[in-house]
């Protein structure tokens, strides 16, 4: 009977080992200063899905795209306002097709100092697809945010977090110098594929410092918002003050059509101005991956 047919409690161990053994966290990449001398860096991103996440399951609803056009008409420019008025740059992950319904945002993003990097073509699922077509959307994705932006990504974060067991080889092949998609620690650490060192730095995401999981909300489903503003506020500080004792990364993801309303905005102005009284770097996630990568690789 082949392996496939058996059940996981029937699994051979090298059948197992072989599954865990496919991407696993490599060296740490944790310097023990950042730049300027600084105690943390400071990773803040926003997913701008915008009408990619309705696109993506095949579905037509004007009430969705309407949801998602928020993110382009008003939560884009509210979070660039926010971010300017504080002088820190930030990472905005960017599926091609809201680039290519959006161009003129994505150049705003670039020209006020900001990093746009990959994320996927129409916010697919990679573990749906083959590996050809992954392959081929994500270059295409790259290709397409390099020819709007006039700059070429240097980074991935794959829709969903969705990574199937051909991304980090793609993305090796791409020569992309970091991916913001897995959670094996809260610190940079190096991809291995295969057991093998890749030079890909992972900037780590993780669910609780994600907006969605708190304010999303699904009309015909289950799915309700449970946390208020101020109890998301608390968490997100919290793991701000943990990663600046310890000397780390606060990475932040925030969806535009999510916390690009009024009522939750606050949340990324009053973690600005509570890390501002901290020696942090606020930085790109392109410059914190490099930067981690650069100071291990001289000792």
């Amino acid at each position: 009977m082949k392996d496939e047919k058996l059940l996981p409690w029937q699994w051979p161990e090298p059948h197992w080992r072989g599954i865990v053994n496919r991407v696993r966290a490599g060296r740490p990449l944790k310097p023990k200063r950042w730049k300027g001398g600084a105690r943390c860096a400071v990773a803040l991103s926003f997913d701008s899905d915008h009408e990619t996440n309705e696109l993506r399951e095949g579905g037509e609803s004007i009430g969705r795209l309407s949801q998602g056009q928020y993110g382009a008409r008003q939560g884009v420019p509210r979070i660039l306002e926010v971010l300017s008025s504080h002088e820190v740059k930030a990472s905005f992950f960017v599926p091609a097709v809201t680039a290519l319904l959006y161009p003129e945002e994505q150049k705003r993003v670039v020209k006020e100092g900001h990093e746009v990097a990959i994320h996927g073509w129409i916010h697919e699922r990679n573990t749906e697809l083959p590996l050809e077509a992954e392959r081929e959307l994500q270059m295409k994705s790259s290709a397409t945010l390099e020819r709007i932006t006039g700059v070429k990504p240097v980074g991935i974060r794959t829709p969903s977090w969705d990574f199937s067991p051909h991304t980090l080889a793609i993305s090796e092949e791409m020569g992309l110098r970091y991916d913001s998609s897995l959670m094996a620690d809260v610190d940079c650490y190096e991809l291995l594929l295969e057991g093998r060192p890749t030079g890909v730095v992972e900037l780590p995401v993780e669910w609780i410092r994600d907006d969605a999981v708190y304010f999303n909300m699904n009309r015909f489903g289950g799915l309700r918002p449970y946390t208020p503003p101020e109890g998301v506020f608390d968490i997100f500080r919290r793991e701000l003050d943990a990663a600046y004792r310890e000397g780390g990364i606060f990475q932040l993801t925030m969806h535009p059509h999510i916390s690009g309303y009024r009522s939750r905005l606050w949340i990324l102005d009053e973690l600005i101005r509570h890390a501002k009284k901290k020696d942090v770097w606020f930085a790109t996630h392109a410059e914190i991956a490099a930067y981690a990568l650069k100071h291990v690789a001289k000792g």
